[in-house]
């Protein structure tokens, strides 16, 4: 289980997050507007930013843990693939997702090489392995950071706005990917898209105004007169109504 206790966030003493607790037994869906704090959360998740209070993972808090105790633990894949090196090959940008179990000093073994190869595999995309990062459509990139993340094998994977900036024929393709993450995974799912919320069918906190409301089933959250109230704008079908 994931458990925030009294988490907030501040940038520049202006508050992002106040005072959020919540226990995430399994999956979670994060929503809200532009610069609510979903992103922000994320990141407080995986200890990549300072905060307040204190988040656990089954019972311990991530702040006592090593670095390569909670990459073993948690994934993070932002919305865009961004390296220090764009000319490194798929192949060798997936295998680094094994960095937290190979040894110190060593090369990464046999078993990191073929689990990367076998996710390559997995998600279809083997024929890219020798392609080189800034050679990727935004589709083919979104894969390869998936890719990464499930060779970390790591219990928790957080995905923030996995389909931003895809087309629709790739944008489906990444949600029945991150549909089947979760018979293998807790999957934390950040996106502005509710039909892909929706499908993904999660439990979904939605961050307004610095706090945050848990709603626990589907028919909770995806119902016209919520999406109203939480969004300030009418709906029809989980589309927004232009005139």
């Amino acid at each position: 289980m994931i458990r925030l206790d009294s988490l907030s966030v501040k940038y520049d003493n202006k508050t992002i997050l106040k005072d959020i607790s919540l226990g995430v037994e399994n999956h979670l869906s994060i929503l809200g507007a532009n610069g609510s704090g979903k992103s922000t959360l994320a990141k407080a998740l995986c200890n990549l930013i300072e905060y307040e209070g204190s988040v656990s993972i089954d019972g311990k808090d991530i702040k006592d843990m090593t670095l390569k105790e909670r990459a073993k633990l948690l994934s993070y894949i932002p919305a865009k693939l961004e390296v220090y090196d764009s000319f490194i090959s798929v192949e060798e940008f997936v295998l680094l997702g094994r960095f937290a179990h190979k040894q110190n000093f060593l090369d990464y073994s046999h078993k990191d090489k073929k689990i990367a190869q076998n996710t390559l595999e997995f998600l279809k995309i083997s024929h890219l392995g020798k392609h080189t990062l800034n050679s990727l459509s935004s589709g083919e990139a979104q894969l390869v950071l998936i890719a990464s993340a499930l060779c970390a094998q790591s219990k928790v994977i957080i995905l923030d706005e996995p389909t931003a900036n895809l087309d629709p024929h790739n944008a489906k393709k990444i949600a029945q990917h991150i549909k089947g993450l979760k018979d293998y995974h807790q999957v934390i799912l950040i996106t502005h898209d509710l039909h892909l919320a929706a499908f993904i069918d999660s439990p979904t906190l939605f961050i307004k105004d610095s706090d945050a409301t848990y709603f626990e089933k589907k028919e909770e959250f995806f119902n016209n007169s919520t999406l109203e109230e939480l969004y300030g704008v009418e709906f029809e079908d989980l589309a927004v109504r232009y005139e």
